[in-house]
């Protein structure tokens, strides 16, 4: 079944790597007008470039997602190019190592992390938001992790910031509904992106943690084109899990 996103334009932050890219070449296989907006300009645009060879519409441009001008430039741009935003997935941030327990963090990185995985979430969604308003309704999908859902260790700035991408998820879903915007979390455990494979062996015990194995980075992209189709229009407030397995211990 090809074309599920037929006549749609979805928006991915951090979208020229890892899950955001995966997501992009599947939302531009099913027919979606794609938006790659990315930190890394030069890396938008050449992807933008692969997809308009292969006879799809995309468009790369530069976005800060921590910079409220900047998310305004990108999201306009978006709207100038193609008339609406009937998708927004919020994949740029992620963890560093300089993360750690409460007690170790350096602030700075807790600062860090929280404006770009948090705030930045939040500056997307409130700029786009009023274009799905005026356009009849739509579908966002915010990226969570595991780590909101289960107790980890090591990594607190990151799990407050995507556990608060999980509550602020929730309560856009009930305050937008009546206007047909669905909201939902994608929470995925390990997946294996160009970073993190970088530094998780096939002997790593995490490996044994999951009863199916890390994520592939198309295995979320897989999810998110379910959560930005028709299939799901009934589908707002959620949050999937997307983590092999690893919950169930």
């Amino acid at each position: 079944m090809m074309g599920r996103l037929k006549g749609k334009t979805a928006l991915v932050t951090g979208g020229a790597s890892g899950i955001g890219r995966a997501s992009v070449l599947r939302f531009a296989e099913e027919g979606a007008n794609v938006v790659i907006a990315d930190f890394n300009q030069d890396a938008a645009e050449a992807l933008a470039g692969e997809i308009a060879a292969s006879g799809q519409s995309a468009l790369g441009v530069a976005c800060d997602v921590s910079d409220e001008a900047s998310v305004d430039a990108a999201v306009s741009r978006a709207v100038t190019e193609y008339g609406a935003v009937d998708v927004l997935l919020n994949s740029a941030g992620g963890g560093s190592t300089q993360d750690g327990a409460v007690t170790d963090l350096s602030l700075d990185e807790f600062w860090r992390t929280i404006r770009v995985d948090l705030f930045g979430t939040l500056l997307c969604c409130r700029r786009v938001i009023p274009e799905m308003v005026n356009t009849g309704g739509g579908s966002i999908i915010n990226i969570s992790s595991l780590r909101a859902v289960i107790g980890t260790k090591g990594a607190d700035a990151y799990t407050a910031s995507k556990g608060g991408v999980l509550a602020m998820s929730r309560a856009m879903a009930m305050q937008w509904a009546e206007h047909g915007i669905r909201v939902n979390v994608m929470a995925p455990g390990v997946v294996l992106t160009d970073r993190v494979a970088a530094f998780i062996k096939p002997d790593n015990p995490i490996y044994q943690k999951s009863l199916l194995g890390p994520s592939e980075p198309a295995d979320v992209a897989n999810l998110a084109l379910y959560l930005a189709s028709d299939e799901a229009r009934k589908v707002t407030g959620t949050v999937q899990r997307l983590d092999g397995g690893a919950s169930c211990y």
